[in-house]
C-alpha cells in the first residue's frame, strides 16, 4: 500500500509559477513511478508528467513541455512538478499517482486526493 499526498496549489496569476509536491509512504514506495494528472471542471482526467524509479527517465504531455519540470528525491520520497509560466487553461485539480514495476505512470495502482491550482487571467 502507497499513501499519496500533494501540496503546493494555490492560485498564481497568469505567467506565474507554482511547484506541487507529492509525498510517497509506504513499505514499498520506493518501487512506484510517479505519475502528475490533471482534471479540469467538466472534463475528464488527462496525464501531465511522469518520472521513473531512478528519475532518469521523464515523459511529457505536449502541453506541459517547456514549462512544467518533473523531479524526484528518493531519500524523502517526494515527486515535484514545477510548473511555470502559468496559463488560464492550467487551472485544475492536479493529482500524483503511483505505479509500480514501470517506467511510465499509465495504469496508477495509487492515487493522492489531489490540489486546486487556479490561474487567474
Amino acid at each position: 500500500q502507497v499513501q499519496l499526498v500533494e501540496s503546493g496549489g494555490g492560485l498564481v496569476q497568469a505567467g506565474g509559477s507554482l511547484s506541487l509536491s507529492c509525498e510517497a509512504s509506504g513499505s514499498t514506495v520506493r518501487s512506484y513511478a510517479i505519475g502528475w494528472f490533471r482534471q479540469a471542471p467538466g472534463k475528464e482526467r488527462e496525464f501531465v508528467a511522469d518520472i521513473s524509479v531512478r528519475g532518469d527517465s521523464r515523459y511529457y504531455d505536449l502541453f506541459a513541455r517547456g514549462r512544467f519540470f518533473i523531479s524526484r528525491d528518493n531519500a524523502t520520497y517526494t515527486t515535484y512538478l514545477q510548473m511555470n509560466s502559468l496559463k488560464p487553461e492550467d487551472t485544475a485539480v492536479y493529482f500524483c499517482a503511483a505505479q509500480r514495476f514501470t517506467v511510465r505512470v499509465t495504469s496508477p495502482h495509487f492515487w493522492g486526493q489531489g490540489t486546486q491550482v487556479t490561474v487567474s487571467s
